[in-house]
């Protein structure tokens, strides 16, 4: 985890533009406030390349996906690579129907992703790797590290794999991050969230390396921190909790002090 990294997404306080799904825009939005990004929804096809041009980065996220709003999230990020800033997509549930999978294929010939983010079984649906997954979620088993080096190099990208252990492969390298909470599972939205800090970090234009390993290491030590607060017995008071600990510097978070 690199703590000037940290400290400059706070001190720049990034606009990250995100096109992303109903269910999670609150949460969403007050976990990049606590982390110190600055999030901005905004998803009509008449503004979305207008609004990309003018953010530090964009996230795109296919949670609640409509036929309408695919047209805006392609002219966003095309607006996006034009500009040079990143571009993040979160493939969610892109197994689970046909809409799903020809959407995330217009998105990836449209769009050239900084970074493709989501679950092992969403990351090898999109390589044809067989790995079962139940609606949004991945429930299979498989190798997460062949997977991710694959998304990695067949969209020119950087990849990362959110589990138990996270696996990121960016620039020919495979790192590993085994921070985390299991009341993470618990909740909705922490992976939309951290794809959030994600794009945060890499608008910070430090190596992809460093801004993705410090993006899932500080977010799951904030889940830890989180959990082990006195007043934290189950998912509904975990929420609150992680969202301050987000706001914590990585000090604090290591040190499980505020």
């Amino acid at each position: 985890m690199n703590a000037d990294l940290i400290k400059d997404v706070r001190r720049n306080n990034p606009l990250i533009h995100h096109l992303t799904n109903q269910v999670v825009m609150n949460f969403t939005a007050n976990g990049l406030l606590a982390f110190g990004g600055a999030p901005v929804m905004a998803k009509a096809e008449k503004e979305v390349a207008e609004m990309a041009s003018a953010a530090d980065g964009v996230l795109i996220n296919i949670g609640t996906l409509t036929p309408e709003e695919l047209p805006a999230m392609i002219k966003a990020g095309i607006s996006a690579n034009r500009k040079g800033i990143p571009v993040v997509l979160d493939p969610v549930g892109v197994a689970a129907t046909d809409f799903r999978k020809d959407a995330v294929k217009q998105l990836t010939e449209e769009i050239q992703f900084t970074a493709i983010k989501g679950n092992a079984g969403e990351l090898a649906h999109l390589v044809s790797t067989p790995w079962e997954a139940r609606g949004v979620d991945s429930v299979g088993d498989g190798d997460a590290k062949e997977v991710v080096q694959s998304v990695a190099e067949t969209f020119q990208t950087s990849a990362v794999i959110t589990g138990k252990t996270d696996f990121i492969y960016t620039d020919g390298n495979l790192y590993t991050n085994d921070s985390g909470h299991p009341l993470l599972g618990k909740i909705t939205g922490a992976g939309c969230l951290l794809g959030s800090v994600i794009t945060a970090c890499l608008s910070t234009g430090y190596a992809a390396k460093d801004s993705l390993l410090t993006a899932v290491s500080f977010y799951g030590h904030a889940a830890e921190f989180a959990a082990q607060q006195h007043n934290v017995a189950g998912p509904g008071s975990f929420l609150p909790m992680f969202i301050d600990a987000l706001s914590l510097d990585s000090a604090q978070l290591l040190e499980r002090k505020i």
